[in-house]
């Protein structure tokens, strides 16, 4: 009875799932230029995107026009195009409107296949047995031979095998060779992931092995359903769409013209619209599908041939070639970002399951607050089928399989996770060493493999953003850019920054598109946060915690519950360079001892691993034209340019800050029309303001036509401001309108230039 209760407790926290994102849905979408195109049965509409929209065909939306909602469904979505199937009409032309969706037809899929489940002894026993492990380990352990070997073996002998894959320990290596091994003895096996890029990353690997083993047979393997195309490009005929072009090319050619001739029309369309070329593109989705539905049905016959099968496990609750199938082993690619629910319906699917991931990484992600979806959907099955709490414990469950090794990150950084995260369970492969040196020896911070940026003193710069509320700290994001920015003239052609405040990596991500378009098309350079970064790997990675005065507390993603695995995800990613850009003063302040974040600062600042801001002189190497930093005492720099004014001078003066004569004297003689903008809580009458707004940040900084914006000057009195003083000079439009934008009046206020 306990596995129906579990079924029924799944199916509820679904729907309340379900429930919300209908309600609250988050994926939003700007569309224009929308034109009625048909309203025989329903009303068809074609849109303009600004950028690519990808929604599966068929999937449910809303349409939101002048106060307005409509359901719908989607008929297309590529390029920079939409085509919806709307109840009601709007009208024949739309000039903007909103696009909802949200991915919710996904969990209703895998609510049916639980009623599916339910009517099932033997699926309902393998649920029983993935929940409740409790069953003896029957493996032979006097006949392992290696890691992989002793996985083999666990598969074969126990219905199911957790392995705890911590980042760097070869989890995708191992299980490709594991699944290789089940294939060689004519085993099906099924590979799911909650991902594509998982799922593209393992097919990959198993197919090179195999072709290795010179036992690769065409159609043995197959990556079924969406795939990027870059991972599995190069490999023989693995994807369904391969297999098409090979064994029937006529029918691939046939969809090809027929999409490139749709594409050329929503072309013509999005230019002038005319009823000719929206009869045809009408015609041409109707001859599409058609195409569509004889290539599903080679594709399904791909799915009966083949022995190794992976796809999505969304993907895999919603299509009936794969859970109507049975294969004689399942495994579950990053576990620990799965629903619970979805590792359940896995389960089902096969008479053997391996579930792999890291319980100590992010969790699985839900957005009610119910407290079934909490107990079911934020938490993955490692935690629920009480494998952790042995670990806890300090033991390994007798169905758990750890992988011990890593060989991503060089030794300085691992110490701290080796020891704080996974208690010295998981050691570092000898490899490390040497094979990290040559990141390790370049700029910035030559041959220092950790780093701690202490910005304490610099400043009460952290700020929550007006339209999220979520933080940024423009002084940590401007020295994250400069390390950025030495990395990359360093030699670094691999760099994450990363961030739990999605302001600060927006933030990031604008000054990049402003100032370093050009660097960034030679070079992988990426700015998220910490989700985004889960499953990936890069030579340097910046983690910018962002928290700082005046703020009085820090922030629950670097405190509370999940802020372990988060903080292990953001310093995992990295092989050779890990900086780290934190506020100490702060955190020892605000943050309690046991908290991974202090720890990590504790342990860097015990390893000589920190660096003060006096020294920012001595690691600035390379200035980048539009970011220029110098000490701010030297004030002849910010004098020229409030003299060179053309159009505005907007400046911040935060309350107890005074303004030396000097200043006083060059604001009130700048050029005639130039417009002086004060955001104060004071007045300043003597400096003849254009405009003065009763707003203030915690921080001083001036705004020159809307163009340079100066960082970190020295005016008397400054909050949390000790010498020695550095100033940042940044040219960028686009950073300083997006200051602008963080004041009521700043946003209503426009000037021109």
């Amino acid at each position: 009875m306990k596995v129906i209760t579990n079924i029924k407790e799944w199916q509820q926290a679904l729907q309340n799932e379900i429930i919300h994102l209908k309600k609250y849905g988050s994926n939003k979408f700007l569309l224009s230029n929308g034109r009625l195109l048909s309203s025989e049965g329903s009303f068809t509409y074609y849109f303009d995107t600004v950028a690519p929209v990808r929604i599966p065909v068929g999937s449910s939306i809303k349409l939101e026009w002048g106060g307005s909602r409509q359901n719908g469904r989607v008929l297309s979505s590529e390029d920079q195009g939409v085509m919806l199937a709307m109840e009601q009409s709007f009208g024949e032309l739309i000039r903007e409107a909103y696009l909802y969706h949200d991915p919710w037809e996904l969990l209703e899929q895998l609510i049916q296949r639980f009623d599916e489940i339910k009517k099932s002894k033997q699926k309902r026993l393998r649920v029983k047995k993935l929940m409740d492990p409790s069953m003896p380990s029957k493996h032979p352990i006097d006949k392992i031979k290696s890691n992989i070997h002793e996985l083999v073996l666990r598969s074969k002998y126990n219905p199911v095998t957790f392995v705890w894959g911590p980042p760097g320990t070869g989890k995708t290596y191992t299980l490709a060779r594991v699944a290789a091994n089940k294939y060689f003895h004519e085993n099906r096996v099924l590979i799911l992931s909650h991902s594509n890029q998982a799922v593209d990353v393992i097919l990959s690997e198993i197919s090179t092995f195999i072709k290795k083993k010179n036992r690769f047979q065409e159609g043995d393997v197959l990556r079924y359903g969406f795939n990027s195309g870059d991972t599995l490009a190069v490999s023989e005929a693995v994807t369904t769409g391969q297999l098409l072009q090979k064994h029937d090319p006529h029918l691939a050619e046939d969809r090809q013209m027929l999409i490139n001739e749709r594409r050329k029309l929503k072309h013509d369309l999005a230019r002038s619209f005319s009823k000719r070329d929206s009869n045809r593109l009408l015609e041409l989705e109707t001859q599409i599908a058609r195409v569509l539905e004889k290539i599903r049905q080679k594709e399904i016959q791909f799915v009966k041939d083949a022995f190794v099968v992976g796809t999505t496990l969304a993907k895999a609750a919603g299509d009936a070639a794969i859970y109507e199938k049975e294969f004689d082993i399942v495994i579950v690619d990053e576990a620990s970002m799965a629903y619970v629910p979805q590792a359940a319906f896995a389960a089902t699917l096969g008479k053997r399951i391996i579930i792999c991931g890291d319980f100590k990484q992010l969790p699985p992600i839900a957005s009610s607050r119910d407290p079934l979806v909490t107990r079911w959907l934020k938490e993955d099955i490692f935690h629920r089928a009480g494998v952790v709490e042995w670990v806890k414990e300090g033991k390994l469950h007798p169905h758990l399989f750890l992988l011990k090794e890593q060989r991503r990150m060089h030794p300085d950084i691992s110490a701290f996770t080796n020891h704080y995260i996974y208690h010295s369970l998981v050691g570092d492969h000898e490899s490390v060493q040497k094979s990290r040196n040559k990141i390790v020896e370049q700029a910035p911070f030559p041959k220092q493999a950790a780093v701690l940026v202490d910005t304490s003193y610099t400043g009460a710069h952290c700020m929550n953003e007006r339209a999220s509320n979520s933080r940024l700290n423009p002084w940590q994001m401007l020295l994250s850019f400069q390390v950025i920015h030495e990395s990359y003239m360093g030699g670094a052609r691999s760099i994450g920054y990363v961030t739990p405040y999605r302001a600060q990596a927006n933030l990031m991500e604008l000054l990049l598109e402003d100032v370093y378009e050009k660097e960034r098309s030679s070079a992988d350079i990426i700015a998220a946060t910490v989700h985004r970064f889960q499953g990936s790997e890069r030579d340097v990675m910046i983690f910018d915690t962002v928290d700082s005065e005046p703020q009085e507390r820090s922030g629950m993603l670097l405190t509370g519950k999940d802020s372990e695995r988060l903080i292990n995800v953001a310093i995992t990613r990295t092989k050779g360079k890990f900086v780290h850009i934190s506020n100490q003063s702060f955190i020892r302040k605000h943050v309690y001892n046991g908290k991974t974040l202090r720890q990590l600062v504790e342990h860097q600042e015990r390893h000589h691993q920190a660096v003060r801001i006096k020294e920012i002189g001595a690691w600035i190497k390379k200035q980048h034209p539009q970011l220029q930093w110098m000490h701010a005492r030297k004030l002849e720099k910010v004098f020229q340019d409030i003299e060179a004014a053309r159009v505005s001078i907007v400046i911040s003066i935060p309350v107890q800050t005074a303004l030396p004569e000097e200043w006083r004297q060059k604001l009130k003689n700048r050029g005639i029309g130039v417009k002086l903008i004060i955001f104060s809580e004071e007045q300043w009458p003597e400096l003849l303001p254009d405009e003065e707004f009763e707003e203030s940040l915690s921080f001083p900084f001036i705004i020159i036509d809307r163009q340079l914006f100066w960082l970190g000057l020295p005016l008397e009195g400054a909050i949390g401001v000790k010498p020695p003083f550095v100033a940042a000079r940044l040219d960028s439009e686009k950073v300083a309108d997006y200051f602008l934008g963080q004041f009521q009046a700043g946003e209503q206020y426009t000037w021109q230039k």
